[in-house]
């Protein structure tokens, strides 16, 4: 199969002049991204990056496809519980390799695997709109996360095993769910090990963002039809092409020109797939970006204030929405390109009366023109951009892009001397939010959330 490409000649200054790289700027950068590559590889030799240790597990993901085979003829819909690292990489499998209106097919269509839902949120209105349309008794939840403590998925959970339990029984409802979560503790693995639920287990080593080849993502791509086994083929090639030459690593050279970008003023990181199937990547890359390597302390503890913002977009949608900005307004951004060399399909424009230019063309022509006339006008105005080069959408090229990715947030963490792989930012809220819940030890936060809402509500400050 045909490899994922990395082509960043638009980063460098002689495309985009004194807003780019020289290659001796880049060339300098070598030993640190070495280093880094060094540091990496040594936290995964002490088990501390279990993501890496993902693609070579073919007989868990073959166990999965096992199982889905078996269950899902049982099902129409199958419904993931989760948030954030638990359900982007599901949106975004699901969006890349089945078809864009999966859920507006019939059964018959979709080669009897279920409808896909991803309720990641705790919207009251997004909960009960859910439960309107789901016929419960042909239904399947699995209930996402790794420390069996998440709020939203508990409250989510809690709302649907109780409306399952009025349609199918006390008896019966165990049958409906399957949970992922850590394989020793919280209240899922208890509630799986009591009720004897289907489960499965989210590595302890595998943050959430980094989660998407594991039972997290593969459980539902695996229901919905997908070869799970070919994702993973995919990451294990990018893998062996993330070795000890650096030039020749495309996650490494990738973190490498973002991190000298970033020095360069250029701190946003704007990711463009022109590919409808592959917009939801860009929302799985940004919690993987943001939540990664948006930090405060440096590994030494000094205080650095770090990190790139990615922000999404779609060609050729946000042609007409965001690139105005991209191209005339502040040099703070560098466009990564997601770009297919083969779509799926091929769809003529048929002949007019009018004899007008486009027809007997195809809208793969067209995409690919509106692509190439971005690419070319934000560099003519040197703004930079590299662009990642898919052949063919299929699991085994998604799986080389999640990996090569996440490899690259590794390596530019270390660049950044940070570390990529914690979220104390993100873990402040949620202490907070268990202050106002009233969760049992968090009175201290209570308090304290409660002394600064009154605060607010007395200020003037309102318009």
């Amino acid at each position: 199969m045909v490899n994922i490409r990395l082509d960043y000649s638009n980063c460098m200054s002689e495309f985009v002049g004194e807003h780019g790289i020289n290659l001796s700027e880049l060339q300098a950068l070598y030993p640190k991204l070495t280093s880094a590559y060094s540091v990496v590889q040594q936290k995964k030799a002490k088990g501390m990056l279990g993501f890496m240790e993902l693609p070579y597990k073919a007989d868990e993901a073959k166990k999965i496809s096992s199982f889905a085979k078996k269950e899902r003829i049982k099902f129409d819909d199958f419904v993931v519980i989760g948030i954030g690292g638990s359900a982007l990489g599901n949106i975004a499998l699901q969006t890349a390799i089945n078809h864009l209106n999966w859920n507006l097919l019939s059964k018959k269509q979709r080669n009897n695997c279920p409808r896909l839902f991803v309720p990641d949120n705790v919207d009251p209105e997004l909960i009960k709109g859910l439960l309107d349309v789901l016929n419960l008794k042909k239904t399947v939840f699995n209930i996402i996360s790794k420390s069996g403590t998440t709020a939203e998925c508990l409250a989510n959970f809690f709302i649907l095993k109780n409306a399952l339990i009025k349609k199918v029984g006390l008896k019966n409802w165990q049958k409906h769910i399957i949970i992922s979560t850590d394989e020793k503790k919280g209240y899922l693995r208890e509630l799986a090990n009591n009720e004897g639920i289907a489960s499965f287990v989210i590595p302890a080593n595998v943050g959430g963002r980094f989660s998407v080849l594991s039972p997290v993502g593969l459980i539902s791509a695996a229901y919905c039809g997908m070869k799970i086994e070919k994702l993973l083929e995919g990451a294990k090639e990018m893998d062996q092409r993330c070795g000890q030459d650096i030039t020749k690593n495309p996650a490494a050279i990738y973190a490498a020109i973002q991190y000298l970008l970033y020095q360069k003023g250029k701190k946003i990181n704007v990711m463009m797939p022109y590919c409808q199937a592959l917009k939801d990547v860009s929302d799985w890359f940004r919690q993987l970006w943001a939540e990664s390597l948006g930090k405060r302390n440096s590994i030494k503890n000094e205080v650095v204030n770090v990190g790139p913002t990615p922000i999404k977009a779609l060609g050729a949608t946000d042609q007409h929405s965001q690139v105005q900005l991209y191209i005339e307004g502040p040099y703070d951004k560098v466009i990564t390109f997601l770009s297919v060399e083969k779509y799926r399909t091929n769809v003529i424009i048929p002949a007019t009366k009018e004899k007008h230019y486009l027809e007997k063309r195809t809208l793969n022509e067209l995409i690919k023109c509106e692509e190439e006339a971005t690419r070319v006008a934000l560099t003519k105005q040197m703004r930079p951009n590299c662009t990642v080069i898919i052949p063919e959408v299929n699991e085994y090229a998604i799986g080389q892009v999640f990996y090569m990715l996440e490899m690259a947030t590794a390596y530019i963490g270390e660049l950044f001397e940070i570390n990529a792989f914690d979220q104390p930012g993100v873990e402040l809220g949620k202490v907070l939010t268990y202050g106002l819940m009233g969760r049992n030890g968090f009175e201290k936060e209570k308090k304290e959330i409660e002394e600064f809402l009154t605060k607010n509500k007395e200020s003037s400050y309102v318009a």
